[in-house]
């Protein structure tokens, strides 16, 4: 399958070196994936298949041990990244300090993310960017139910989405993502395509990127249409509701569009 000119990226969700499926934000339930895509949750070989099967050759990557305070998996990473697939990593970032270890992987091959669930407050948010650089890092304005999901002791300045993002913004952020957490894995949809809009309204200038929930590829052009700067899924690649079929239509679209 050739290239999608929109960005469909596959999620993986890391626990103990498998890949596991993530449903709603409960992570001390996830159970190791089941996918139709391969026989077992080894993440290498369903990254290897992502790309191969599917054509997909960037994969979002939720390091959930490190999010809980474990070391980074980097060897992981690196072997994917072997593969010939660009990582966006959220490895639980909460500072400069911690986002060392990515910052010493290939610029060209791996993009931070830095979570509102796990980043200590603007300032360290504000040096993290200073220090990759705006276009390697994505903010992710991690939700749950529509409410904002900060770290404990964090300083941020309100609880309002947009505030978040308009603040994330002053401090050089150029890309964001919108991630409900409650959503993940449940196939109700995004829940965020309103805030979308209105963060992209105030900030045209900048990308805004959104997953959680999506089980069909109408909704992937749906948001495609809409401005979203990529869409990321999960669930619905490994249970085969969003397959090579359906990505072929979307890329169909997208020349046709």
């Amino acid at each position: 399958m050739a290239k999608l000119p929109f960005p469909v990226i596959p999620v993986l969700d890391l626990k103990a070196g498998r890949a596991v499926h993530a449903v709603a934000g409960q992570r001390e339930h996830y159970q190791p994936i089941r996918s139709v895509l391969h026989p077992g949750s080894d993440p290498i070989d369903l990254a290897h298949t992502l790309r191969g099967t599917l054509g997909l050759h960037t994969l979002y990557i939720a390091d959930l041990g490190a999010i809980a305070g474990l070391p980074p998996e980097l060897a992981l990473y690196k072997n994917i990244i072997s593969l010939g697939i660009h990582v966006v990593v959220d490895s639980g970032i909460s500072d400069v300090r911690s986002a060392a270890p990515l910052l010493d992987l290939d610029d060209s091959s791996c993009t931070i993310v830095a979570g509102l669930e796990t980043i200590r407050g603007p300032r360290e948010l504000g040096e993290i960017v200073h220090r990759a650089g705006a276009e390697r890092v994505i903010f992710s304005l991690d939700l749950f139910d529509g409410r904002p999901r900060h770290a404990p002791g964090s300083d941020w300045a309100g609880d309002d989405p947009c505030e978040l993002a308009r603040q994330a913004i002053a401090l050089g952020v150029r890309h964001l993502l919108l991630l409900d957490l409650a959503r993940v894995g449940t196939g109700r949809g995004l829940g965020t395509e309103g805030l979308m809009a209105r963060i992209r309204e105030a900030n045209p200038g900048v990308r805004v990127s959104v997953g959680g929930g999506i089980s069909r590829i109408e909704e992937v052009l749906a948001l495609r249409n809409a401005g979203a700067a990529a869409v990321l899924i999960g669930s619905a690649l490994h249970d085969g509701r969003i397959g090579a079929r359906e990505l072929a239509r979307l890329a169909c679209e997208n020349t046709e569009g």
